[in-house]
């Protein structure tokens, strides 16, 4: 089995009750009562997401819609952008 390390980008966005964490590679997200909750559900979820995007043979970059991402619209108050690195152990065949 071999590591696999994938980094991406992670935005954190204020809402009214907590922080979402959106990783804007992916279009995955997800939510926390502080922000670093949100940045570890984010990191869980983008892992759920490779893994079974991986294992299904499926492609997995897909990413936010130019016209719904918060860097581009400055619609969602962006409290945060990160570094969102996510290690998978893969089975490798040559």
């Amino acid at each position: 089995m071999e590591n696999v390390k994938f980094v991406f980008t992670g935005l954190l966005l204020r809402e009214e009750h907590g922080y979402t964490a959106l990783c804007t590679e992916l279009d995955v997200a997800s939510q926390g009562e502080t922000s670093e909750e949100a940045k570890r559900n984010l990191e869980e979820a983008v892992t759920l997401y490779l893994e079974t995007a991986i294992e299904n043979n499926l492609p997995f970059i897909r990413p936010v819609p130019e016209q719904e991402n918060p860097l581009v619209t400055g619609k969602k108050d962006v409290a945060e952008v990160f570094r969102l690195a996510v290690e998978l152990g893969l089975q490798v065949h040559a």
